[in-house]
């Protein structure tokens, strides 16, 4: 898919693409994210750009974003105050505001994620502590695809990916629910080409 392909596609009304990826972004990719946030507000009118807010590759992307325009991007948290300093988008979600018991896709989908299937019970069910708060973020990634009663699905993903290790931890519990809900997404294998 080509940049242009891209615009034709997903600039329009009421669409949503995630911007995200891995916490450990290269060094001399940093600029790219940053670039690829700022090419897309710039080339586009209508997207609302969705992030989880977390270090590294949410960031970068999202500093391009709201540097052009803060209002077109909106970020799902954990919970309320989750990186608040860092948090330069117009519109927050946060897990506090979304009753989890009332969002049995959000909890089943999440629930796919092995590592912390366990701890979402306990987590939706209000036991909340330093070992539980793992399966916010899981749940978080899932709400950024699916949405929620209040909160639209997405409807592609841009991703900065661990490309010698693919689809691992939260980034790839986000592509894994991208692919049940058939979400499309890219990694920088294509976005990379935008660049030049």
């Amino acid at each position: 898919m080509r940049l242009q392909q891209f615009i034709e596609k997903y600039d329009y009304e009421g669409s949503i693409v995630l911007l995200e990826g891995k916490r450990d972004v290269a060094e001399n990719d940093r600029q790219k994210l940053t670039e690829l946030g700022e090419l897309l507000a710039a080339n586009t009118k209508h997207i609302l750009f969705r992030s989880g807010n977390a270090k590294g590759a949410d960031l970068y992307f999202s500093t391009g974003v709201s540097r052009m325009n803060p209002k077109r991007l909106q970020v799902i948290v954990p919970y309320s105050g989750h990186r608040k300093k860092e948090n330069a988008a117009y519109d927050t979600v946060s897990l506090d505001n979304i009753d989890l018991a009332q969002e049995p896709k959000i909890v089943y989908q999440s629930k796919k994620n092995k590592k912390t299937e366990k701890l979402i019970d306990k987590f939706v069910s209000g036991d909340k502590n330093r070992f539980t708060i793992k399966a916010a973020y899981i749940i978080r990634d899932t709400v950024k695809v699916i949405g929620s009663t209040e909160t639209p699905p997405a409807s592609f993903a841009i991703f900065y990916d661990d490309l010698q290790n693919p689809k691992s931890g939260g980034t790839g519990h986000t592509m894994n629910v991208c692919e049940i809900n058939g979400v499309d997404y890219v990694d920088q294998g294509v976005w990379f080409e935008w660049m030049s």
